[in-house]
Order: structure tokens, then sequence, then C-alpha cells
């Protein structure tokens, strides 16, 4: 049976009030020691839709799970045609001024670390250094037989080789880089396994049925454990794999922000909700914080 993501969840208690006011994320980042924990809204001024958000994928869209990847060969068609697709507009996406300000917020020595539940790798490109993806990234493949990872735009152009001409329209492009394609557009769209031992390739990502590795969740563990405090940006935190951290923080004393212009899953174990749109958010702070980010344009 395959299984649908979280949705939603039901709030416990009263909630969080949110402020428009940045100061509680500046007074984090000002006593440095920040672990930041990032999530699809952070990537929406790219061009990245989230999931949860107004507007967002999984209103009309049903992440394929690992069970149907592996069992199912009609549904391997369809996603890598529409992951295909939807990797020519997902991979040009650029970091915009959130992802460059967190960077400038790491270059200033005030991070203890970056850990982030998204597979766009903007911020590492944005110049972040140690950045751990919980759930992996799709710049790169990995075969299911032999375990070898390769560059994702290796599997580009084996995929258009095999399928020359291909180029429907999508609809739109989800937040793990699948495009909206109707079955006719996906039409007999040909899968390509792995060059070295013919086993059947996926994007190195968790999918939804997946676990995150446990040593990557022990590493994220430990860097809630070394940090001073937590801010989360643009996560719901509806999922475990991110609002685990929280609690652990929580748990352990140290204070919570979020920034999310909507309310979270973790409302109640954070000290301030700031609903503000994180690229200007950010951008701010760090100027106050004697820091400038650059405007350059976030998509190519």
């Amino acid at each position: 049976m395959r299984m649908r993501p979280t949705l939603s969840w039901t709030p416990v208690g009263d909630p969080l009030p949110a402020t428009t006011d940045p100061a509680p994320v500046a007074e984090l980042l000002g006593a440095g020691g920040v672990l930041v924990l990032s999530g699809a809204g952070l990537s929406t001024e790219s061009g990245i839709p989230d999931y949860r958000g107004e507007g967002g994928s999984l209103s009309r869209h049903t992440p394929m799970t690992y069970q149907d990847l592996v069992s199912s060969a009609p549904a391997r068609r369809r996603y890598w045609a529409r992951s295909h697709l939807g990797w020519r507009t997902f991979g040009r996406a650029r970091p915009n001024a959130g992802h460059r300000a967190v960077a400038a917020f790491g270059e200033l020595g005030l991070l203890a670390g970056v850990v982030t539940q998204n597979v766009d790798g903007l911020h590492q490109a944005a110049g972040s250094t140690g950045v751990v993806e919980l759930h992996g990234g799709l710049d790169r493949v990995v075969c299911l037989a032999c375990g070898v990872r390769s560059p994702r735009d290796e599997l580009a152009v084996r995929l258009a080789a095999a399928n020359p001409g291909f180029a429907p329209v999508p609809a739109g492009v989800n937040p793990d880089g699948d495009a909206d394609l109707t079955d006719e557009q996906v039409g007999d769209f040909r899968v390509v396994d792995c060059a070295g031992c013919g086993g059947l390739l996926k994007p190195d990502v968790v999918f939804f049925g997946e676990n995150v590795p446990p040593e990557r969740v022990e590493r994220c563990r430990a860097l809630v454990r070394e940090a001073d405090s937590l801010l989360v940006l643009g996560s719901s935190l509806t999922v475990m794999s991110g609002l685990r951290f929280v609690r652990q923080a929580a748990d352990a004393g140290k204070p919570v922000v979020l920034v999310n212009l909507g309310p979270t899953r973790g409302d109640r174990h954070a000290r301030a909700r700031v609903a503000l749109p994180l690229g200007a958010a950010l951008s701010g702070i760090a100027s106050r914080l004697g820091t400038a980010v650059p405007d350059v344009p976030a998509t190519g």
C-alpha cells in the first residue's frame, strides 16, 4: 500500500502568538552558538515551492514512495520522467537572500552548524560549509545494488540520450524535484539503470517510506547537544525528522526560535515564532550584525 506523507497535525494547547519583530532572531544570533535547521520555506524565494505552505505541492501531488519505486516498473518510469524534466528547472535554481544570509552568519562565526531538510543544495551553493543534508541531495544518484554514487548531471545526459525529444511542458515542479506530468506526457519514457552493474538507480535522497540513516540522525543530535540554541527557518515541522531536534533542544533548556509564516508543529517548544519573509528578515539581521548580503538573482 502506498504511504501518504504527513499532511497536518492536531495542535495541542494554546497557539504561540506570532510576531513580525525579528528581534528574537537577532538576539539568538548575536549570542552565537546557533544551530540552524532549515526547511522548504527557505527555498521558495529561489523558485522552489514548499510542501505545506499556501499553495504547497502536497495539495496536488503525492511524492513517490520508496516501496513504489523499487517494486513497480511503471512507477519508476513515471518517477524518472517527471524527475528528469524537473531536474532541468530544479538544477538551475540559485541561492536566495536567505541562503546567503545563513552563509554570512557562518562566516561571522555565529553558527554551531546547519542542518537542512531540503534536497536542493542551495545552502552549499551560497557558501555554507559542513551542511548536514538530513534528507540527502538531488544532485547525485545511488545504485541500490552496488551502492555507487554518481553525479545527477551524468544521469541527465544518459536519460536525454535514451529519450530524444522528450520535452513536455509540466504544470509545475515540486520541492522534491518531481515535475507535474500526466500519464500521456510521460508516455513510453525509457529508464536507464546503473552503468556499472545494471542495478536500479535512486536519487540520493530519503523517500517517503524510508528512514533517515541512523548515523545521520545521531550526527544531528550531537549538533543539537553542542549548540547553545536552535533557529528553525521555513519549516512547518510536521514530520518527525525535523521536529525531534526541536524537542531535543527544548528538553535540554536551549532556546528555540522559529521563522515561518504559518504555525508549526514545534510552536509549543519555541520561545518565539517570527512571521516574516525569510530573505528580507535574514538580510536585515545580517546587516545589523555588520555584514552585507549580496542582492543577486535567485534563479538563472
